[in-house]
């Protein structure tokens, strides 16, 4: 599932080298520690996307926090087989503290699942104790970077509310699924809320019958 893992010479793996090398360089004069990742549409590849960037920022000895906000429908617990019977929702209504539901996926890498199903997924994602949770990985802990998988952006309003609390914003697209259209909208609600959009990672191309990831990276 996770490219960069499975064939970390392919060019597939290179592009993510290439994503984390621009993201540490844009940190240096503009702190991008919380970084959300979404997209337009249900099966752009956001989630897998996620799931690299964080293994590939830890690869190069970076400290890694992983959390699955898609709470609708989440999928980073299954892709790396940890348990989700305590997570982000649990954690949020004071069931249980960090310590019990962060997971060590590899040396530097932890993951914090999307837990138990809530009625309420936006009003979590948006709610105070989102933001403080994000304050404090972002300042109390030793990490370098928070990537946040969260649910598509045409649909709900999960990712919006949340990339304006973080430092940068991912979109990703799929070649022969995204609209053009679509993804003007969705980058225009994102503006919205002044989020910061550092770059739209296109997967699915083919390339002699082989997919393979691209990354275009702009400052808006």
């Amino acid at each position: 599932m996770f490219i960069v893992k499975k064939n970390p010479k392919s060019l597939s793996a290179e592009v993510y080298r290439l994503l984390r090398t621009n993201l540490e360089y844009s940190s240096i004069d503009k702190s991008l520690k919380s970084i959300v990742v979404t997209s337009t549409e249900p099966g752009e590849g956001k989630s897998t996307v996620a799931g690299n960037l964080a293994i590939i920022l830890g690869e190069s000895g970076k400290k890694v926090i992983l959390i699955d906000a898609d709470l609708r429908k989440p999928s980073l617990h299954k892709k790396f087989k940890v348990s989700n019977g305590l997570g982000l929702t649990d954690y949020l209504i004071g069931k249980c503290k960090l310590t019990d539901i962060l997971k060590k996926i590899d040396d530097n890498v932890l993951i914090l699942p999307a837990g138990n199903k809530a009625p309420n997924p936006a009003e979590i994602i948006a709610s105070k104790s989102m933001e403080e949770l994000i304050e404090t990985l972002s300042e109390k802990i030793d990490v370098d970077y928070i990537i946040i998988d969260t649910p598509p952006v045409k649909h709900v309003a999960d990712a919006v509310a949340l990339s304006g609390k973080c430092d940068g914003t991912i979109v990703v697209v799929k070649s022969g699924l995204t609209k053009a259209k679509d993804l003007t909208n969705v980058l225009g609600e994102l503006e919205k809320v002044r989020a910061n959009i550092i770059g739209t990672v296109l997967n699915g191309v083919q390339k002699n019958k082989k997919d393979y990831y691209n990354y275009y990276y702009g400052d808006d």
